[in-house]
C-alpha cells in the first residue's frame, strides 16, 4: 500500500486525509492488525502486532505473513490465501479450525483472526485483526478440568439442544462414548415418552435462564444407552459463551437413594401397623381389667371398697380411652385430646351422678395434641379432678357445672384447669397433704410433668397445673 505523500498526489482530494485517519485507526486498535497484499506480503503492522509477535515494525514490512505462522502450518497458508482473494469478505478465518500464531521467539500462541478485505490503488488487500486468546483458552482449560473432575454426569448444550460437551462421569452414568454424545440432540438421554415435550421446555428456560434445579416437584429420568431409565436429580445452569448462552446440567443418578426412601417408607408402614396393634391391644387389656374389676364389684357390699373400685375402673378407662384415641387417629406420635375428653368425660359425669343431667359440663380443649406419654398423666389428672368436683362439690343432688380447660400461654407452658362452682373447699385445704388417694396421684404426677400445682378455694373453686409443653 502507498505511504500518505504518494496518495496525496496521485488521488483525488481528501484521500491523503482519509488514508492517514485509516492508519490513526489501525494504530489505535487494541488487537493487533496486519495488512497483506495479493502476493501475500505485509504491507502494514500496528503497535499491538509488534507487542504480540515480538517483531519491530521494520523486521514484518514487506515479509510474507507465513513469518507469524508456525512451521507446520506455513506449506499450506497461501493456498488458503489465495482462495480467500479469490472471493474476499468480511468473515472470521479457519471457522471450526484452531488457529495459533508464531511469535519472533519461535514460541506460539493460539489466536482469533477476522479477515476484511480492503479496496486500495494497488488492488485488494486484506486486513487481519489477530486476537491473542491465550488466557481465554487457559480459563475454558480449567473450565474443562473442573467439569471433567467433577463428581457428577456433566452435559452441556447450546440453545439448539445439541451436546456440546459431557464428562467421564456422564460417560460412567448414560454408557455412551462421548464421541457418540457430542453434537447429538440431549433427548437422546431421556425416556422416549418424555422426548417430545422437552424441546418446548427447554426453550422456555434458555428464554429466562437461571440456576435452579430442573423439572421442581416432578420426577425425573434419564436413559442410558441400553434404553434402561433411572431416576435423576438435575441442576441447570446458564454458561455465557461466545456462541451464546449453554446450559450445564449437572446430573445425579438417585437410584440408590429411591430405593432406601421405598425401604424406609415400607418400614415406617409396618411400624405404623405395629404400633397401631400394640394399642389396639393395649386398650383391649385394660378393658378386660375394667370389667373384671366390675365383676368384681357386683360381688362385694361394702360402699367403701365399691368407690375405691369405680375409681380404679375410672382411671384404667381414661388410659383405654387415650390408647383407643392413638389408634382410631392413625397418628402413633399425638393424642388429640379433644378427642379424647368428648369421650372420656361424659363417661365419667355419668359414673358418679345419678342424675347426670343436674352437672353440666363446658370442655375447651381445641388444638391440643401431646405425646403419650404426656397424654396418660394428663388423663389421670382429669380423672381425679372431674371425679373429685362430681363426688364432693355438689352435696344433696344440687346442681352445677364444671369447666374444664387446656390451652396453651405464650411463655411455652400448657395451662390445664379444673373449675366447678359447688360448695368449695375449706381455706386450709392443702393438696399435698390431702389423705386420698386421688389427690396424692395428682401431686405425683404434675411432678412427674415437672409443673406446678395451684388451687383457687370458691367462687369458682379451680384446680390449676401449669407444665412445658412437650416438643
Amino acid at each position: 500500500m502507498s505511504d500518505a505523500s504518494s496518495a496525496s498526489s496521485d488521488s483525488p482530494s481528501g484521500t491523503a486525509t482519509d488514508d492517514s485517519r485509516f492508519r490513526h485507526i489501525v494504530e489505535a486498535s487494541p488487537s493487533a492488525m496486519v495488512m497483506i497484499n495479493q502476493a501475500g506480503r505485509i504491507e502494514m503492522v500496528n503497535l499491538q502486532a509488534e507487542r504480540v509477535f515480538g517483531y519491530a515494525r521494520a523486521e514484518l514490512i514487506g515479509q510474507p505473513v507465513e513469518i507469524l505462522l508456525p512451521q507446520r502450518f506455513r506449506p499450506q497458508h497461501p493456498a488458503l490465501r489465495q482462495s480467500y482473494f479469490a472471493a474476499p469478505q468480511s468473515r472470521p478465518m479457519g471457522i471450526g479450525r484452531d488457529l495459533f500464531a508464531r511469535r519472533k521467539d519461535g514460541s506460539e500462541f493460539p489466536v482469533e483472526i477476522g479477515l476484511n478485505p480492503i479496496q486500495t490503488e494497488e488492488g485488494t488487500m486484506v486486513l487481519s485483526a489477530i486476537v491473542d486468546i491465550s488466557e481465554r483458552k487457559r480459563s475454558e482449560e480449567r473450565f474443562r478440568l473442573v467439569v471433567e473432575a467433577a463428581p457428577n454426569a456433566m452435559v452441556m448444550i447450546n440453545a439448539r439442544g445439541e451436546i456440546e460437551m459431557v464428562n467421564a462421569q456422564a460417560e460412567r452414568v448414560f454408557g455412551y462414548e462421548r464421541s457418540e454424545l457430542i453434537g447429538r440432540p440431549v433427548e437422546i438421554l431421556l425416556p422416549q415418552r418424555l422426548s417430545a415435550q422437552h424441546p418446548k421446555l427447554r426453550q422456555a428456560y434458555f428464554d429466562a435462564p437461571q440456576s435452579r434445579p430442573m423439572g421442581i416437584g416432578r420426577d425425573l429420568y434419564g436413559r442410558r444407552k441400553d434404553g434402561s431409565e433411572f431416576p435423576v436429580e438435575i441442576g441447570l445452569n446458564p454458561i455465557e459463551t461466545e456462541d451464546g448462552t449453554m446450559v450445564l446440567s449437572a446430573i445425579v443418578d438417585i437410584s440408590d437413594r429411591k430405593q432406601k426412601e421405598r425401604s424406609i417408607e415400607q418400614s415406617l408402614k409396618e411400624k405404623d401397623v405395629l404400633l397401631g396393634e400394640i394399642h389396639h391391644r393395649v386398650k383391649n387389656n385394660l378393658q378386660i381389667v375394667h370389667s373384671l374389676l366390675d365383676l368384681q364389684s357386683s360381688q362385694i357390699g361394702d360402699p367403701a371398697v365399691l368407690n375405691m373400685l369405680r375409681d380404679s375402673q375410672n382411671r384404667i378407662r381414661s388410659m383405654a380411652l387415650i390408647h383407643q384415641t392413638l389408634y382410631q387417629s392413625h397418628d402413633f406420635a399425638k393424642v388429640d385430646l379433644a378427642t379424647f375428653l368428648d369421650s372420656f368425660v361424659p363417661v365419667l359425669v355419668s359414673s358418679y351422678a345419678t342424675n347426670p343431667n343436674r352437672v353440666s359440663l363446658d370442655v375447651s380443649a381445641d388444638g391440643i395434641a401431646l405425646p403419650i406419654n404426656t397424654a396418660i398423666p394428663c388423663g389421670l389428672i382429669i380423672n381425679e379432678l372431674v371425679s373429685n368436683a362430681l363426688k364432693h362439690a355438689f352435696p344433696d343432688e344440687q346442681g352445677g357445672q364444671i369447666s374444664l380447660e387446656i390451652k396453651a400461654e405464650e411463655d411455652g407452658n400448657l395451662v390445664m384447669s379444673v373449675s366447678d362452682d359447688g360448695v368449695g373447699v375449706p381455706r386450709d385445704f392443702d393438696v399435698a397433704t390431702a389423705p386420698t388417694l386421688g389427690l396424692q396421684l395428682v401431686t405425683m404426677l404434675t411432678d412427674q410433668l415437672r409443673g406446678s400445682f395451684d388451687i383457687r378455694h370458691a367462687d369458682p373453686t379451680r384446680f390449676i397445673i401449669r407444665f412445658p409443653q412437650p416438643a
